[in-house]
This record gives C-alpha cells, sequence and structure tokens, in this order.
C-alpha cells in the first residue's frame, strides 16, 4: 500500500504528508499490545504497528475519513486510505479468512469514500467466538516509512467516539 500512496502523491504534486491524525477506534472493545496477537504476521509488526481491540458489537466502522482502498473477498479486512496519505488496514480475528465470508456482511465498497465513524462491514460475534482462532481485531498503520511517532491509547473503547492512536506524519 506504502509504495502505492507515494505513486499517487508524486502525480497528484504532493511530495510529503504531515500534520497529526487521529486514528478513532473502528470496534468497540479493549485495546490489547499488537504483540499479543496469536499471528506473527501481527504481532511481530510485518504488515505495519498498531494495536488490537477485542471486540464486541456488530459494527466495523471507518477509523479516520478517507477511501476504501481494498475490502476482502471474505469481507473480514480492509484497508483505508486518508487524503493526507496514511494507510489504516484493519483485520478482524485470526483465523477468520478461512470462514469465506461467514459472519460478515460487506457495507461499503471499495473505492468508496467515508467519513469517520461509517459502517464498513457487519459482523455476527457470536458466530465468530465459535469459528475462529481468536477475536483480537488488529488495526494497523500500513505506511509505518511515513510515520513519525504514535501515541497508542489503552482501555476499553466504543468505535467511532474513541481515538485509539494519534499518528504524527
Amino acid at each position: 500500500m506504502g509504495f502505492l500512496s507515494r505513486i499517487r502523491r508524486l502525480i497528484s504534486g504532493q511530495t510529503e504528508i504531515s500534520g497529526v491524525i487521529n486514528v478513532y477506534a473502528p470496534v468497540s472493545g479493549k485495546v490489547v499490545a499488537i504483540e499479543k496477537v496469536p499471528d506473527p504476521v501481527f504481532s511481530e509488526k510485518i504488515v505495519g504497528d498498531g494495536l488490537a481491540i477485542e471486540p464486541k458489537g456488530q459494527l466495523i466502522k471507518a477509523p479516520i475519513d478517507g477511501r476504501i482502498g481494498k475490502i476482502f473477498e471474505t469481507n473480514h479486512a480492509f484497508s483505508i486510505e486518508s487524503n493526507e496519505g496514511l494507510e489504516i488496514f484493519v483485520h478482524f480475528g485470526i483465523g477468520t479468512v478461512e470462514l469465506r465470508g461467514n459472519g460478515f456482511k460487506r457495507l461499503a465498497e471499495e473505492g468508496q469514500e467515508v467519513k469517520m465513524g461509517d459502517p464498513v462491514l457487519e459482523f455476527d460475534l457470536g458466530y465468530l467466538k465459535q469459528h475462529t482462532d481468536s477475536l483480537l481485531t488488529p488495526v494497523l498503520i500500513a505506511n509505518m516509512e511515513d510515520i513519525q511517532e504514535i501515541d497508542k491509547k489503552q482501555g476499553q473503547l466504543e468505535a467511532g467516539k474513541d481515538v485509539i492512536f494519534a499518528v504524527k506524519l
């Protein structure tokens, strides 16, 4: 994702991204350190840095204003990019890709402009509790090369209302 966003910025004449962006909880629940996610792709920050949320509720919302990049065919994960160039990746649970979309419903489309708090995906928490390895939902910054600082929050969060991290570009 980072490479393509840099090309888009160069084409548009924007050479650098700067400022501070608040990233809001895409799902309600409790913050868990990214290192505790039982998948090394996330815990070792291969995809990016961030945190995980132990989810409750039924909606995954846009964590920032921006454009939906990719929504996985199985509706368990999506990417979103802000106008400033911040790229966020939200991945519901571990082992959810094997469910082939069961337990999820798409509410937004790839390429769609969304506002922070707009619903992107709906999930059936009861079904997913029974059929996944973990419900921990990583929320990651995919373009860490553009990030100077991340201020991660702790505790209980409400989707679309509470900041999970502030990012300095």
